[in-house]
């Protein structure tokens, strides 16, 4: 994954960590963060993940060179950690965010003031580059708190940090992920799909095109102070993604689609049913997701021909200098096995 050791890139990666150029990645333990981590390592960067579970993040450290990989005991909504995370750093990204509050508040607490507080104590810090990783969906007049507070986090970041990048990825897919990999959980634990928003469209993105738009975006000038909307090549309905995925684990369950004011349930019914497969399985089926180049380069004005662009209205595009992946096979890895992936 990322960019092969050879010896032009070693000696890179030698010369760069002689000045030791140190990037801090709150949420590096997690999904998207192992990509980014790996990738800033491979650049030569010293990397101090920083989060609350530093077993997790430790695991992280074959990444790098000895003592390249670092974890450091942070929170978000913590001043102190935060500031200490955040001291001599060249780089700062935040990844952190949830999809469900464990008790009120945290969405608020997490998404809108932890973000602040990120942007804030890196600027007072002295750190040149700022990445932000926020949500397609954020919105200040949404219904949602989800969306909402995410929107309220980019506008504190804004604040704190002006030359901040603001990356706004849409469902994020890959080994892993919480997404194919839940609705390919649920259909091995329900007799039916139940389909709420049917004609909702998604785009999503591979995990690893999200982590080259975050180093492209610490990397290149020109992003600095600007939002982008990250999305891959397949547009896809609520419908088409269940479709997909039950193609894929090689299920037929027959779809049912269910009223709005029915989504509280279900979203309660796969909670449950997720719940129960990590119990009896010991953790949820993966979905195997295999990457394939698309080789539609898009120019734009005072950038390469190899920079990418998506189809999204709205904010400004994305900027990045690599391949985008589509998604070519899934399956629950309970039904053929060892579970495999390929970055292209």
């Amino acid at each position: 994954m990322g960019r092969p050791y050879g010896p032009a890139h070693s000696a890179e990666r030698d010369s760069i960590m002689a000045d030791r150029r140190v990037a801090t990645v709150f949420g590096g333990a997690g999904f998207i963060g192992r990509h980014l981590v790996q990738r800033l390592a491979q650049r030569g960067w010293i990397v101090r993940v920083a989060g609350r579970d530093t077993e997790k993040a430790g695991r992280l450290r074959t990444l790098g060179a000895v003592a390249q990989v670092v974890p450091v005991s942070a929170s978000v909504t913590d001043e102190a950690s935060v500031a200490r995370a955040v001291a001599g750093a060249e780089a700062v990204v935040n990844l952190v965010g949830i999809l469900f509050e464990r008790k009120a508040g945290d969405f608020t607490r997490i998404q809108a003031e932890g973000a602040g507080r990120v942007a804030r104590l890196a600027a007072a810090a002295g750190a040149r580059r700022l990445v932000h990783v926020s949500a397609i969906g954020a919105d200040a007049g949404s219904d949602s708190a989800y969306a909402r507070t995410k929107a309220e986090g980019e506008a504190a970041v804004r604040e704190a940090f002006p030359a901040a990048t603001i990356l706004r990825p849409s469902v994020v897919f890959g080994p892993e992920d919480q997404f194919f990999n839940r609705f390919g959980a649920l259909a091995a634990m329900l007799p039916v799909m139940p389909v709420v928003c049917g004609p909702t469209r998604f785009q999503p993105v591979y995990v690893g095109d999200v982590a080259d738009a975050a180093m492209a975006a610490i990397e290149q000038e020109a992003a600095q102070g600007r939002t982008y909307e990250l999305g891959g090549p397949r547009v896809m309905t609520m419908r088409e993604v269940l479709e997909f995925v039950l193609e894929h684990a090689g299920r037929r369950r027959p779809l049912v689609a269910m009223p709005q004011r029915l989504m509280r349930l279900q979203k309660r019914i796969e909670e449950l049913a997720f719940a129960v497969a990590e119990a009896m399985v010991g953790t949820a089926q993966k979905v195997l997701v295999e990457g394939r180049a698309k080789k539609d380069a898009h120019e734009l004005a005072g950038r390469t021909a190899n920079n990418r662009v998506v189809n999204f209205k709205g904010s400004e595009r994305l900027i990045g200098q690599f391949v985008t992946v589509t998604i070519t096979a899934a399956l629950p890895h309970s039904l053929r096995g060892e579970v495999a992936a390929r970055e292209s």
